[in-house]
């Protein structure tokens, strides 16, 4: 009976000591071993850890990437505007005895160089980077962060700019700006239409004045034009031009201009003679009547 007591107690003893000795190290997890208040130089791999009770202490690091957004910070540009920038980092421990040991507590660590780093990156930068360069801008303040946090047995993989929040004066600013831009260029195009229509036209002007039936064909292709939308009245200009061009084809006499009749003009000063008047049926000549 008495062995049996002392069995149970060894047992019992083994549990406890395996209780206390045997750690659970997860995949994602690197346990960091203390002794006797020094860090034991093996790294504890995932899996089962024996350690010491008593004298060893274990303590896990996460090894994944950790995901921290920067708070928004308020910071002049260069070109003195007034912005307020948000930014998250992206970073892992690649050293658990430094990310221990270097630093109390790496993630605050982190943070207020993100924070330091991202107001920085704010008064070096223009309005114009923030908005459209920022890749560049991500990359200068990744190796901004990346250069104390490597000391710490941090690696910063990435950071990325989220938002840029402008000033409401400054968005219709940039509103007006960007109206007037697209103003200029829909003038600038509707000129150069207008030039290149000008062009043909003086090309096509030219080709009538050596061709002039093309005059006449140009206004049959106006008239199917106007009669095609169905219009009860229908004006039609006909130059005299035309006319004259018409009568000469068909073989008419030509058409000449009117011209007005010299009056004769004296030079001692009194009135010219009145014209001579045809003669008719009903008057007599001055030597007679004439006879049949």
């Amino acid at each position: 009976m008495l062995l049996v007591y002392l069995l149970l107690l060894i047992v019992a003893v083994a549990g406890l000591w395996a209780s206390a000795s045997v750690r659970v190290v997860k995949q994602f997890e690197r346990g960091l071993v203390f002794r006797f208040g020094r860090v034991h130089p093996v790294i504890r791999e995932p899996g089962l850890a024996v350690i010491m009770p008593i004298a060893d202490r274990l303590q896990k690091v996460n090894m994944q990437i950790v995901t921290m957004p920067v708070p928004a910070q308020d910071g002049i540009t260069r070109d003195n505007v007034t912005v307020r920038v948000d930014a998250v980092v992206y970073f892992k421990v690649i050293d658990p005895a430094l990310a221990v040991i270097s630093v109390q507590d790496y993630r605050f660590a982190v943070a207020q160089v993100a924070q330091t780093s991202l107001r920085s990156i704010i008064g070096k930068s223009d309005l114009d980077d923030l908005l459209s360069n920022r890749e560049r801008l991500n990359q200068g303040l990744e190796v901004m962060i990346d250069s104390p946090a490597l000391d710490w047995g941090i690696h910063i993989d990435r950071v990325e700019i989220k938002d840029v929040a402008l000033p409401e004066s400054m968005k219709r600013s940039m509103s007006r700006q960007a109206e007037a831009e697209r103003e200029r260029r829909a003038r600038i195009i509707s000129a150069d239409g207008e030039f290149q229509a000008s062009q043909k036209l003086s090309e096509a002007a030219a080709v009538m004045a050596d061709t002039p039936a093309a005059l006449q064909l140009r206004l049959l292709e106006t008239v199917v034009e106007v009669a095609a939308e169905k219009n009860s009245t229908l004006v039609l200009p006909f130059p005299v031009e035309l006319l004259r061009f018409l009568e000469s084809a068909s073989g008419g006499p030509p058409v000449a201009p009117m011209k007005k009749e010299a009056k004769a003009e004296r030079t001692d000063g009194q009135a010219p003679p009145p014209a001579p008047r045809p003669a008719t049926d009903l008057e007599t000549p001055a030597n007679g009547p004439v006879t049949p």
